[in-house]
């Protein structure tokens, strides 16, 4: 108001600065904001002000605590017929009623009576006239833009405005405990979503509204009197026939049945069918019944399929598909309409945004299969946080690398499997069949191990699958070919190629073949295509009346537990920990692969673990090219150990006191952490620790000039003597050579039964290599090897000069 010392403002106070922007201003007066409460303002316009002399609660002022003071001036104008909150504190201070709202616009935007000014025009044009109408009367104090988000179309672009309608809803609210019941009763994967999003999602439910105002849908079946009070819901064409008198309904949507008129039974005239559709989710809630024309035919199929073993949706139908058919099932029969419930995530560009037709942020999903592969593509995203129920943002280098990294190197498996299978067949004029491979038992321990980790998965892939746990299951799927490619393959290649004995040959064989033909039957759900490639020959070992059409129509392996043996498990798993960070330590000491080292020496503390080690160090010391490979669980003769308290963990568990037991963790001994190690569990001032709470470091006290080191999670130590004698250096040189004659024969084409001459032409080198002839016969089957000698007329395959010449000359 304007008084003789000036104009007097109203505003919170934290706000005062901002309002006036730098401007001076004397602070009068202050009181809370509840002082205000029911008192009478001047509105800016007067359109409404026959409400007014209607309602004296009309144009007095309110209070809620959803009006702050960290934007504007603290206070709100109410607007009920257009905001959740304005409509809620208008209704509760009774200012107007939710059957009778103000909304002076109508469905276009545009201005309606009583705002005759401005009459018939769109809301967002008569912003600047509405201004200065306000000045013009010396009411406006600030005209201004503020930036803040606003409801869009996503389809035209164009703002929208919330405006109350009149709706027809279903009262959820009486029904709301045994929904939360309900949900209970269910299992969801993952069950964080059931337990957190969508129990909050019901706890908080309201009623809810299923119509929509809109021509295209299904019909509300409502008729109802002029005046509203009779209401008649109709629940089948028959009753719509009887009660209209027609007898020729065959098509319910809208324009074929808002013509029909029902009598009124209450002598009200005329009862005439409502205007608004069903929400587009009511449909999709009600798919369990609609589905089979539920009551009115299939009632025993229906009960025979209700609830629903399971269904499968994003996470975004927490509030849509999963909330609409718990509603519907509940308030029908009082029950989940499913038993299983899994939530995949939302796939995003990999700019993070929402895939957009219109803003084309996403490649051509077309284009992507074309490339990789509808397979590359599916276990791409079923091996991604999606399956988690969290979001991801599509990235076409990650169905690249699934080629690259799984499907290249399990065809490089099966292509060597047939290839060396075809050639045995040639050799010995037989070849055995699926049956005879599953009987096969096998007695080399790599054979046993990858059966043994195969069988381990088909048990894990059953369980996890019963659990609905996709998101567990694709990367041991994963891992078991990438075991089996590494690992198996590459340490058995030499017996799959029939270079040691036909028995070992065939056991070879037998074994890849039971690990490839179970991998593709239980990878089949999920790379169904290159599956399906794979069996199609593969299935040409299988006698006849076993044999299927296609890999899709057989069921998934069963699990053997005679096949699996823990142990061997465990050993290969510690034999590939030694190998990893063997192959590390010659990286950090710049020593290639080829080049032989004298030993390596493995420490750890488990003795199980040294025994492991010791028992399949023949595939160590291959892998790793060294003469000698020791194992000791004397610890203390090369490292000496400490302990470090992990502070961020154990700052939550102790707060002040976290000074207090780090300190003690780090003065723990060498043995008190060996003990520690075994033991996995360890007490400090009366407290229990853990390897979570626990970091141990393995500090190298041994022969540094000797040996370098690398330290492992779980306390073991690999170490390499990177001392090189000339008998090393001549070893690594008979590798080195010997693996480019490999590269050669791959180059130029030939296979394991070409014979071919091997010509080494070097004044220097060529007379080490002849007086390791045996190790160069190992390496080089089917070839004959001459040094220094004068090529005679055959045809050149290859050559290629490197510090030695080689030559391939057929034989």
């Amino acid at each position: 108001k304007e008084t003789s010392t000036g104009k007097h403002y109203i505003i919170a106070e934290p706000r005062a600065k901002d309002v006036f922007k730098g401007k001076p201003f004397t602070k009068v007066d202050s009181f809370p904001g509840s002082k205000l409460k029911g008192r009478k303002y001047v509105p800016i316009f007067n359109y409404f002000a026959d409400r007014a002399d209607a309602n004296d609660k009309v144009f007095t002022v309110c209070v809620d605590e959803y009006v702050t003071s960290t934007s504007g001036t603290g206070l709100v104008h109410q607007a009920p017929g257009f905001g959740e909150d304005d409509l809620r504190v208008c209704v509760a201070h009774g200012v107007a009623e939710s059957k009778d709202l103000p909304c002076p616009i109508d469905g276009s935007g545009r201005f309606i009576a009583p705002v005759n000014d401005y009459l018939g025009r769109y809301i967002k044009d008569c912003d600047n006239d509405i201004a200065a109408n306000i000045k013009s009367r010396d009411r406006l104090f600030n005209k201004g833009t503020l930036i803040h988000s606003y409801p869009f179309c996503w389809r035209s672009d164009t703002p929208l405005i919330y405006r109350a309608i009149p709706s027809w809803f279903v009262e959820v609210t009486k029904i709301k405990q045994d929904l939360l019941t309900n949900n209970q009763n269910t299992y969801w994967v993952p069950s964080n979503v059931r337990d957190a999003k969508f129990h909050n999602w019901l706890q908080d439910a309201r009623d809810w509204s299923v119509s929509r105002s809109r021509y295209w849908g299904t019909p509300l079946p409502i008729w109802v009197s002029d005046d509203g009070e009779e209401i008649v819901v109709v629940g089948s064409v028959e009753e719509l026939q009887q009660l209209t008198g027609t007898t020729d309904i065959k098509d319910i949507h809208r324009q074929h049945i808002d013509h029909l008129t029902i009598p009124s039974r209450q002598g009200k005239g005329t009862l005439r069918r409502v205007e608004e559709v069903f929400d587009c989710w009511f449909e999709s809630g009600s798919m369990p019944y609609a589905q089979s024309h539920y009551p009115f035919e299939n009632q025993d199929k229906f009960h025979n399929s209700f609830p629903a073993d399971f269904i499968a949706e994003g996470i975004d139908q927490t509030r849509g598909w999963f909330y609409t058919l718990m509603v519907l099932g509940t308030a029908l029969f009082n029950t989940a309409p499913f038993k299983n419930l899994v939530v995949n995530g939302l796939v995003l560009a990999s700019d993070k945004k929402k895939m957009s037709k219109r803003l084309k942020n996403y490649d051509d999903p077309v284009d992507v299969v074309n490339m990789h592969g509808a397979d590359a593509l599916r276990l791409y995203l079923i091996n991604s946080p999606v399956v988690r129920a969290e979001n991801l943002c599509f990235k076409t280098e990650g169905v690249k690398d699934v080629v690259k990294d799984v499907f290249l190197q399990w065809v490089n498996a099966y292509r060597l499997f047939v290839q060396n299978a075809k050639r045995y067949k040639n050799a010995h004029q037989e070849l055995f069949t699926s049956v005879e491979a599953a009987a096969f038992k096998p007695t080399n321990v790599m054979d046993k191990w990858v059966i043994s980790m195969s069988q381990s998965l088909v048990a894990f892939v059953h369980q996890e699958m019963k659990a609905y746990r996709l998101y567990t299951v694709t990367p041991k799927l994963v891992d078991t070919v990438q075991q089996l490619t590494n690992w198996y393959v590459r340490m058995n290649r030499k017996r799959l190629k029939g270079v040691e004995s036909k028995q070992e040959w065939y056991q070879s064989l037998c074994t890849l073949f039971n690990v490839l033909y179970t991998l593709i039957r239980t990878m089949s759900p999920f790379t169904p295509f290159l599956t399906e490639m794979m069996y199609q020959n593969l299935r040409n070992l299988v006698p006849s009346d076993q044999r299927e059409d296609s890999i899709h129509y057989l069921d998934m392996p069963q699990f053997d537990p005679t096949l699996v043996d823990e142990s061997i498990e465990k050993a290969v798993s510690d034999m590939q920990l030694v190998v990893v960070n063997g192959r590390i330590l010659r990286d950090r000491s710049k020593l290639n692969l080829r080049q032989t080292v004298s030993e390596y020496v493995v420490v750890h503390h488990d003795e199980q673990f040294i025994q492991n080690v010791l028992s399949l160090q023949s595939y160590i010391k291959e892998e790793l090219n060294c003469v000698e490979l020791k194992a000791t669980s004397q610890v203390q003769q090369f490292v000496k150990l400490q302990a470090s308290a992990e502070k961020k963990l154990l700052g939550k568990r102790f707060g002040k006191k976290l000074a207090e037991y780090s300190g003690a963790i780090d003065k723990l001994s060498h043995d008190q952490i060996s003990k520690f190690l075994k033991e996995s569990t360890i007490e400090v001032n009366g407290e229990s620790f853990d390897h979570q709470d626990i970091k141990v470091a393995a500090n190298f006290i041994g022969d540094a000039e000797t040996f370098m080191d690398v330290r492992c999670e779980n306390g073991s130590l690999v170490l390499l003597n990177f001392v090189l004698t000339d008998e090393l250096r001549q070893a690594g040189l008979v590798r080195s050579t010997c693996a480019r004659v490999q590269q050669l024969r791959k180059k130029a084409g030939l296979v394991v039964e070409d014979v071919v001459d091997v010509y080494f032409v070097d004044q220097s080198k060529s007379g080490v290599l002849k007086s390791r002839q045996s190790e160069m016969e190992e390496y080089l089957s089917n070839m004959k090897l001459f040094y220094e000698e004068e090529l005679k007329d055959q045809a050149l395959i290859e050559e290629e000069e490197d510090g030695i010449k080689i030559i391939l000359v057929k034989h």
